[in-house]
């Protein structure tokens, strides 16, 4: 949940402000209701009502306050570490690992690995983001990048803005594509008839994939998904937008492919598998790849079937995908 100021301007088919305003900053929109009824969203430096509907070109203010603090305890949990000096660190996360605490996982998260090892963390106004540059789904694995002073942070976040930091993810899609390249740029903001889920939403923030077929399978595509953007969920609502879910997603429509590919309960097939930056201090590139882990390597297995050796093999090699010009 986002916090801080921000500052946008009306389309001119506006929907009502509070709608508005949860679509554009991924809200409930009871929160966005509740922040237009304290007097943080100011359309053009006035309050309107939740139902208000804002001119073309007006501008809207909106401060959002941080949540109510509560304190993040250091745990014990092992991490995969495969990089690591005095500025960052890049963790390879396991599947089933929450990044920030929330109701509902207050413990058990990358925070809490990340406080319980010791050592330094960039700081953060939000207990439990502290050092986190940019997150991952709980049920996606792969690389994540963590700032341990507060320059690094700073500056591996404009470049994440600027998106010069490269986030490329390895995803098997059920179906086929209709082209070996295609990118998606739909707007993405939270589902207006289900607040847990995110949807193309018109009014919502705006989101392109790049997506290569790297191999076609009897039924999935094994693809690379390169993020220039960085929307909640965004790979999986792009793919399931254009029918072809992420295999073993039950929130947005590839859950059934789940038993048939051999995946485990509550896991999709999407895998944060490469991660190119410049370090903060220094300059210097660096290149990061993550292996395939255990369960989707199965699962690709199955996918290929018999006739293509996949069992004894790295997959994302074999099949291009650290290849610059793919």
């Amino acid at each position: 949940m986002p916090s801080g100021e921000f500052q946008l301007t009306a389309p001119d088919d506006a929907p009502r402000l509070d709608v508005f305003v949860a679509s554009q900053l991924e809200l409930s929109r009871n929160h966005a209701a509740t922040l237009i009824a304290q007097g943080h969203v100011l359309v053009d430096g006035r309050r309107e009502r939740a139902s208000y509907k804002a001119r073309a070109g007006e501008t809207i203010a909106i401060d959002v306050p941080p949540p109510p603090g509560r304190e993040v305890h250091g745990e014990d949990i092992p991490l995969s570490i495969v990089y690591e000096d005095d500025e960052v660190l890049v963790v390879d996360k396991a599947a089933g690992m929450v990044v920030h605490p929330a109701p509902g996982n207050w413990s058990g998260t990358l925070a809490n690995a990340l406080k319980g090892r010791g050592g330094p963390l960039a700081p953060s106004d939000e207990a439990g983001r502290e050092g986190i540059v940019h997150r991952l789904d709980k049920e996606t694995s792969g690389l994540l990048l963590v700032a341990k002073t507060d320059r690094a942070h700073r500056v591996l976040g404009a470049a994440l803005q600027a998106r010069q930091i490269v986030r490329r993810y390895a995803a098997l899609s059920w179906g086929h594509l209709t082209e070996d390249r295609i990118t998606i740029e739909r707007p993405i903001a939270r589902d207006p008839r289900d607040r847990k889920r995110m949807a193309v939403v018109s009014t919502g923030r705006p989101a392109r994939t790049d997506l290569t077929r790297l191999a076609r399978f009897d039924s999935a595509d094994l693809l690379r998904a390169h993020l220039f953007t960085g929307r909640t969920h965004q790979i999986r609502v792009h793919l399931a937008s254009i029918g072809h879910p992420v295999v073993g997603d039950d929130t947005y429509g590839g859950g059934g492919a789940r038993k048939l590919m051999g995946l485990p309960p509550r896991r999709h097939f999407l895998h944060a598998a490469w991660l190119i930056f410049r370090h903060p201090a220094s300059g210097e590139l660096i290149d990061l790849r993550s292996p395939l882990p255990e369960e989707l390597h199965h699962t690709l297995v199955a996918a290929a079937g018999p006739d293509v050796p996949l069992a004894d093999t790295n997959p994302l090699e074999l099949f291009g995908f650290y290849r610059v010009d793919a």
